[in-house]
């Protein structure tokens, strides 16, 4: 037990230096000493009948009344201004957010006498109301409830902010691609993620209304029964019956710190999340026993065919499609990405590049998300360029898959047939043929937090198959997922993309999801289209210098000389190709091609470098050796573990690698 003990880590304490401590624990007490003040000073015998007199039950009264009211008008006009300051940009967004906070540190009186100015009889707005719909605030009830609500509902609107500017995105841009209009949005999925912000706004909100005074009694006045709130008998009390006002303000404190306490300092509202754990029972989402796929995925080397023709029979064997119509694509691109895309219903094509190459920003310019890129869209017959992203029927799958934390597995996948109309009860039941479908009705019932990260692709998949796009985009679905569960998510994705009627992007950085789900690879460079082609003529004949690496080939990309190709890395490669001289070209070289030896290569070979051993790694049943050299880039070979032991290699090992002229592709840039 003890050996047990010792191995339990334990978080290090920080000892605060004397010079923090001491003024540290006089703030305590500064702020603690007249809170003890009340307890001390309270007469506890007579606390019953002092909060049961006329005056006082009828001042509590008017409070509760007075601060529900208010907490409704901050509720009302202070939810739409909290998302605006959070989600839109616009002219003077700071001087409006300085308003908002100006009652908190403006002086109460201060901000009575403002209230007087805008609101009173010989106010801006006052004569108005009271000529034309007989409202005088000044002096009466509603005037307590203006008041109240002028500096209380600054706190709702912070949390609620707060609470907004911390949701992600992606959750809202996913229903509107689900076709949930702004609207729709904002209450089925915005304000239930940010509910503890508005709860705990809410809160204090109406704690801070239930405490006003300086505001109250400067513009309602100071009248028992229509505007003397408990604070202002606390005032009136303080006067003749000290006792009595004591105790009133024991009360008005216990409430205060019963919301504190309540809220335990989540007054900040942090918004509902997805756990990234999964539950017990693994990570990983081996799926049902029917849904079949290989037990190791291939190594990267080893490219599978072209999805069309290696996988024919999976397309056969595909569902039918929900709605039989036909959606080719369309799309003239322009801003960062600057590009033509053209397909035929039911083709899949996946987006390739480094990073920062523009694969997201497509896909948020199809959405119509983005203003980096625009999109000229035409879906079938349907012109949908100036449409808003809800009623251009293209259904997004983000990486993270964003299911919507508070809908279980089936809420989740109806949420887009619901969002354009489709009965409750049918809604429901063509989600559970799509869960069915793939692999996860029985987790129907389960939130996102209980779902595994291949459970919770596939349902994210469901839900944007179920919403009947026209146009599918992908982004990395596949990305979050361990080796396993991925094979198995890629075969279901690559069967039930058999029965889609629209195109469908994905973007990915997997040679093997690139070749085995996809029709096209488009390759992606600074925007531009680098290469749009079928899979086997992308690993054949890469444009990219990244794309061949992907591929795991080795890419060096080069001027062509009268002797070779002058690298642009340094060094230079004798090919058996003829070029034009000066023409730009790229050098790909598979590791297979690559010889390593321990001593200098003789006979045909008229590449060879002297090099070191920097890494080796396995690659199913062989080794990938990366040899850098100070006359040739670095380069990949692939070798058998058993010619690795013959050369004796290791990290550091000195090594000379050779590559025969005819080994070497050359592709025009």
């Amino acid at each position: 037990m003890n050996r047990l003990r010792r191995s339990i880590p334990t978080r290090t304490r920080t000892r605060a230096p004397l010079a923090l401590a001491l003024p540290a624990l006089l703030a305590v007490a500064f702020l603690l000493l007249p809170l003890i003040g009340i307890l001390v000073r309270t007469s506890w015998g007579d606390l019953g009948s002092h909060l049961t007199t006329p005056g006082v039950v009828e001042a509590l009264k008017l409070s509760l009344l007075v601060s529900f009211w208010a907490l409704l008008l901050s509720l009302l006009l202070g939810v739409p201004l909290a998302w605006l300051l959070a989600r839109v940009e616009f002219p003077g967004k700071a001087v409006i957010r300085s308003l908002v906070l100006l009652p908190m540190v403006l002086p109460p009186t201060v901000g009575g006498v403002a209230l007087l100015l805008g609101f009173g009889r010989r106010g801006l707005l006052g004569p108005w109301l009271e000529d034309t719909f007989g409202i005088t605030l000044p002096f009466h009830t509603s005037g307590a409830v203006v008041a109240a609500t002028f500096v209380a509902m600054p706190f709702l609107v912070i949390s609620l902010e707060g609470a907004l500017g911390g949701l992600r995105r992606s959750y809202e841009e996913t229903a509107a691609s689900l076709g949930a209009s702004p609207v729709r949005v904002f209450f089925t999925v915005t304000l239930p993620m940010v509910a503890p912000g508005l709860i705990a706004g809410a809160a204090l909100t109406w704690a801070r209304a239930l405490g006003e005074f300086g505001a109250t009694i400067t513009f309602a006045g100071n009248l028992p029964g229509t505007t003397q709130t408990l604070p202002l008998q606390v005032y009136l009390l303080l006067q003749d019956q000290p006792e009595a006002a004591t105790s009133l303000s024991l009360l008005l404190l216990a409430i205060a710190m019963a919301v504190l306490i309540a809220l335990r300092g989540r007054w900040t509202g942090a918004p509902a999340a997805r756990r990234e754990a999964a539950p017990a029972g693994g990570a990983a989402d081996p799926g049902p026993s029917t849904v079949p796929g290989p037990s190791t995925a291939p190594a990267p080397s080893a490219v599978p065919a072209p999805a069309a023709a290696a996988d024919g029979q999976d397309r056969q064997d595909g569902p039918a499609s929900a709605d039989s119509a036909r959606w080719p694509l369309h799309a003239e691109v322009t801003g960062f990405n600057r590009l033509t895309l053209d397909a035929e219903p039911g083709t899949t094509i996946a987006v390739v590049g480094e990073n920062g190459a523009g694969k997201t920003t497509l896909l948020r310019a199809l959405l119509g998300l983005t203003p980096r890129a625009h999109a000229e869209l035409r879906l079938g017959d349907t012109e949908v360029t100036d449409l808003p992203p809800h009623k251009r029927q293209v259904a997004w799958v983000p990486q993270d898959g964003a299911l919507f934390p508070h809908l279980s597995a089936l809420a989740n996948t109806s949420y887009g047939l619901r969002a354009r109309g489709v009965p409750r009860a049918e809604a429901r039941r063509t989600a559970r043929e799509w869960l069915d479908r793939l692999g996860v009705g029985h987790l129907a019932h389960r939130k996102p937090a209980e779902l595994s990260g291949g459970q919770a692709q596939r349902v994210a998949l469901a839900r944007a198959l179920a919403a009947r796009p026209r146009l599918l985009l992908l982004d990395e679905p596949l990305a979050a997922l361990d080796q396993t569960t991925r094979v198995h998510v890629r075969h279901t994705l690559r069967r039930h993309l058999a029965g889609f009627g629209g195109v469908c992007l994905i973007v990915t950085h997997d040679p093997v999801e690139a070749v085995s789900l996809a029709d096209r690879v488009l390759v992606l460079a600074d925007g531009r289209a680098l290469q749009d082609a079928p899979p086997a003529e992308v690993t054949r004949h890469p444009r990219s210098p990244w794309v061949a690496r992907m591929l795991g080939r080795n890419a060096w990309a080069g001027t062509a000389g009268a002797e070779g190709i002058a690298l642009d890395a340094g060094g230079r490669l004798v090919v058996a190709d003829s070029l034009a001289v000066g023409s730009r070209t790229l050098a790909i070289i598979a590791p297979e091609a690559v010889s390593v030896h321990r001593e200098r290569p003789g006979g045909s070979p008229r590449n060879s470098w002297p090099g070191t051993v920097r890494e080796i790694t396995a690659v199913g049943s062989r080794l990938r050796v990366l040899v850098t050299s100070a006359e040739a880039p670095d380069l990949v070979a692939e070798i058998t573990p058993e010619a690795a032991a013959e050369l004796k290699l290791a990290d550091g090992a000195p090594v000379w690698t050779s590559v025969k002229a005819t080994e070497i592709t050359l592709v025009e840039l």
